[in-house]
């Protein structure tokens, strides 16, 4: 299986724009061309995804009706050829030997069933990030972290067998954040080891204001609440219990945040000293939609 073939999949949502840079990076990998498809699944946009997906050969698209990203994936799956599953997102540029560098780490030892890629983070304006870009810069996707702790891998970067899929199932699509840690949880308990690559990279555009970051979060507690719906008979109770962990002081997160090497890279005291405020902003965010949660419940036309 020197080559074999690979199916990358993409879910969009009115992101013509940044999904054309993406399949501009991907239609120049260093990967040979016959040996691999690009699947984009359009989830229900405004926007005609389908005139720019027709101008480039190795592009097939999908619709799926059914709202969320993961039921997006999923479709996607039903639809793909390769031995090796790769997933990013609309908004990524991957490196031009992503695909090659992928499939290398995913073969290079028995029974691995996830490769979580690197993700590198952009600002709009190089010369003047803003904090919640600073912010973004150190603490968005710690990809090490997720498959070496939490066991999972953000689907901006991961590689994965067909035949992992096919034992373990696919994404949940009843949760509209968080399937991703969910389904490479599974993968892991299932018996598959989970690994990260430094050297399998896509660029990922930081967030740039608290609005987009505060949604983000939003996402994911609301994500946490499906999840525990799911699995307890009582989940506000659960909601309860983990609001109070929220209201711990943050230590060990700050900690690994101050500890990470992107952190240490920062350009001084100032730069820090604005990742610490976003950080504390994020956190009193995340006990408000928790908050929020056992009071009303989630925001109707919520995705």
């Amino acid at each position: 299986m020197d080559n074999p073939f690979v199916s990358v999949i993409i879910p969009v949502l009115n992101d013509s724009e940044r999904l054309q840079t993406c399949l501009e990076a991907l239609e120049n990998q260093t990967y040979p061309k016959s040996m691999y498809e690009v699947i984009v699944v359009d989830n229900g946009s405004d926007e005609n995804i389908e005139s720019l997906v027709n101008q480039y050969s190795q592009v097939t698209l999908y619709f799926e009706s059914k709202r969320g990203s993961y039921a997006a994936r999923n479709k996607g799956l039903s639809k793909a050829k390769g031995d090796i599953i790769a997933f990013t997102d609309s908004d990524c540029i991957p490196a031009s030997d992503w695909i090659q560098k992928g499939v290398a780490n995913l073969l290079l030892v028995p029974n691995y069933g996830l490769v979580a890629g690197r993700v590198n983070i952009f600002f709009k304006n190089s010369d003047k990030p803003t904090a919640v870009e600073i912010y973004e810069s150190v603490a968005a996707f710690p990809q090490r972290y997720y498959a070496e702790v939490m066991r999972f891998g953000a689907t901006a970067n991961v590689f994965t067998f067909r035949s992992v899929i096919q034992r373990i199932g696919n994404f949940n699509e009843k949760l509209k954040s968080g399937a991703d840690v969910e389904w490479g949880q599974r993968v892991f308990s299932s018996g598959y080891k989970l690994v990260y690559a430094e050297d399998t990279c896509v660029a990922h555009p930081a967030r740039h204001s608290l609005k987009e970051l505060y949604n983000k979060h939003a996402r994911i507690i609301h994500g946490e609440y499906d999840l525990i719906k799911a699995k307890s008979s009582h989940p506000h109770i659960a909601l309860i219990t983990s609001s109070f962990v929220e209201l711990l002081p943050p230590v060990i997160t700050l900690a690994r945040i101050c500890s990470d090497e992107r952190f240490r890279r920062l350009n001084g005291v100032k730069q820090k000293y604005k990742v610490i405020c976003v950080f504390l902003f994020i956190r009193c965010a995340r006990i408000w939609e928790r908050i929020r949660l056992l009071l009303v419940g989630k925001p109707k036309g919520w995705r």
